[in-house]
């Protein structure tokens, strides 16, 4: 083997084994976003899709968005219809909380609302 082939396949070791601990800890952040989503729940139902046409499906929403709305929810910085809601429900969440909870409701599958009745769409 030679110099240059030992150091691609330590190049190829190193990607995957970094790519692995990501994983392991978007995991992490998902399954705990998962345990404290029960304050998102009753609006936006339990797998981020809302049975109730004015509050949005959250499922499968950009993880990075979902972290900027609800610092600017938590801020006061974010207006709309629900941000009073909203504000009054950030302000028990710390910034880990909500990573955790981006990174849960992204990682959901995207859904449409039908009505009372929720059903996440599968790919």
């Amino acid at each position: 083997m030679t110099a240059f082939s030992v150091s691609r396949f330590s190049v190829a070791a190193v990607v995957v084994s970094s790519l692995a601990v990501f994983a392991q800890a978007a995991t992490a952040e998902e399954k705990t976003g998962l345990e404290k989503s029960a304050i998102c729940a009753s609006c936006h139902g339990p797998v981020g899709v809302s049975p109730v046409p004015t509050y949005p499906n959250i499922a499968g929403q950009n993880p990075l968005y979902l972290e900027y709305a609800l610092r600017q929810y938590r801020s006061g910085e974010r207006g709309g219809e629900q941000a009073g809601m909203m504000y009054t429900v950030t302000q028990a969440l710390s910034d880990t909380d909500i990573r955790d909870l981006a990174a849960y409701y992204g990682s959901l599958p995207p859904g449409r609302s039908y009505g009372t009745s929720m059903a996440a769409e599968t790919r």
